[in-house]
């Protein structure tokens, strides 16, 4: 890895193993992560009991959330690994709530215009790396993690999330975007798949040769 501070993002749908791979590659490499607010969120709960009243609340707190820990990343003089990006927030969910027609136009446009303003003054990640996943792989990762708050996740829901993702990391152009499909994978439980992934994120970051300069 180069010795120049490296701000990384994972990102990817719910359930497609980000929180996970963020620990672990910064232990491998003595970064600082950064994770998604979810246990101390005040309106995942009511988000998913009732997505129209709640969505832009919900999403307000999100990006109030992460735009603060995306400055704080930036200012430190350390290499940092992040737990989704501030761009999927506008790009990923708001959107598909409104796509769903649980968030009003008022609420979005409010929402994208506010999203705009805050951004515009952030450095993006060197390096996006994209875990794409299935939707039978994310069911069963949601599963398997047993959140309360997730237990009766609408599959549509899902599918559209997946769609919207794919949608946005072929047109994203923020900087460099790895995408690594995890549907074959174990990269908590076997480490020749973390391996893999560790060699992958090492061939794109040799690519960005701002990096070493």
């Amino acid at each position: 890895m180069p010795s120049k501070k490296i701000f990384i993002s994972i990102a990817g749908n719910i359930g497609s193993g980000k929180s996970s791979l963020t620990g672990l590659l910064a232990n491998r490499f003595n970064w600082v992560p950064y994770y998604e607010s979810v246990s101390d969120n005040p309106y995942l709960k009511d988000f998913y009991a009732d997505m129209t009243r709640w969505s832009f609340n919900l999403q307000i707190y999100f990006l109030a959330h992460r735009f603060n820990i995306h400055k704080e990343i930036t200012e430190r003089p350390t290499s940092v690994i992040q737990d989704r990006s501030i761009y999927e927030d506008v790009e990923i969910f708001a959107t598909n709530l409104h796509k769903l027609g649980k968030m009003s136009d008022r609420d979005y446009t409010t929402y994208r215009n506010l999203f705009a303003e805050m951004t515009s003054y952030l450095r993006a990640p060197d390096l996006l790396v994209y875990l794409q996943a299935d939707i039978e792989t994310l069911v069963k990762q949601i599963k398997k993690r047993g959140r309360d708050f997730e237990k009766d996740i609408d599959i549509n829901y899902l599918t559209e999330l997946n769609k919207s993702y794919d949608e946005w990391i072929s047109n994203y152009s923020f900087g460099r975007v790895l995408t690594i499909k995890t549907d074959d994978l174990d990269f908590v439980h076997k480490e020749s798949d973390f391996d893999f992934i560790i060699k992958s994120i090492e061939e794109d970051l040799l690519l960005d040769l701002k990096l070493f300069t």
